[in-house]
């Protein structure tokens, strides 16, 4: 199964707040429900996962009617460089997502290019070609690894180093915030239709295993019309280690991602 957590907000960049965690108080029913959802989501359409070095041209497909989303592996899109070229016909729209650094495209009706063309650069300073072709109406996921990443892992990501299993449940989330991947751990980013649970829109977006912990993204959205706050008491599993959420208080329609760490064993 794959619990959704929310909590206490994210402090600034990757300052995470920490604290204690009483596993016997929380309530474990209502903790739980989001995780029955998910585990009985049925697998959408295979993503693609692209491997790119720097400068490369990335051939991908992209969504005539839907959104097309573009994630790097490790990094973030900083910033997409395109032409502008007035039309409305010709022109598509690029929305940064801030939490993970993805990008949305999408294209207007009556949209007459083949093959949408930009540039994206990346945080980590590399830049990358897209080349995203056209077809079908349904939503499209695009993850990029760049092989260049893997030997450049910052200190802070080596989770086995810290003793306190506290310590390392922190770090796994900020690994989690930035994308990075920890030293040991394997990253997948399986593609799960979202589930609607009662007014909130639900959807696992990436899961980091290791040998002692579990951690989970989870993206929230409010569908309903009214602010709903996010809070532990109400969908906390009780076995979980630690939990963090960008925004806990979400306005109707606005959408957060909550970060959860499970003991590893105890989260299927």
């Amino acid at each position: 199964m794959s619990p959704i957590v929310v909590g206490c907000g994210l402090a600034c960049g990757t300052a995470l707040m920490s604290r204690p965690f009483d596993f016997g108080s929380r309530f474990i029913g209502t903790g739980l429900f989001a995780v029955c959802a998910l585990a009985i989501a049925t697998p959408a359409l295979a993503d693609q996962t692209l491997m790119a070095a720097d400068n490369s041209r990335i051939d991908c497909i992209a969504s005539s009617r839907d959104l097309t989303r573009i994630s790097l592996v490790g990094d973030e899109i900083a910033s997409v460089s395109k032409l502008q070229t007035g039309n409305p016909s010709e022109d598509f729209s690029v929305v940064n997502e801030p939490v993970r650094g993805d990008i949305y495209v999408s294209v207007p009706e009556g949209f007459t290019p083949k093959v949408l063309s930009f540039f994206a650069t990346s945080k980590k300073g590399y830049v990358y070609k897209f080349a995203c072709r056209l077809t079908g109406e349904e939503a499209q996921q695009v993850f990029v690894a760049n092989p260049a990443i893997a030997g450049d892992k910052p200190d802070e990501t080596r989770i086995a180093a810290a003793a306190d299993p506290q310590e390392q449940a922190v770090k796994l989330v900020q690994a989690m915030y930035s994308s990075s991947i920890p030293d040991g751990y394997r990253m997948r980013q399986p593609v799960l239709n979202a589930v609607h649970v009662g007014d909130l829109k639900v959807q696992m977006i990436a899961e980091y295993r290791g040998p002692t912990l579990i951690g989970k993204v989870i993206r929230i959205e409010n569908n309903a019309r009214a602010p709903r706050v996010l809070t532990e008491g109400v969908v906390a599993p009780s076995n979980a280690v630690a939990i963090t959420i960008a925004e806990p208080n979400l306005a109707p329609g606005a959408s957060t991602t909550a970060y959860i760490v499970l003991p590893a064993g105890e989260s299927e």
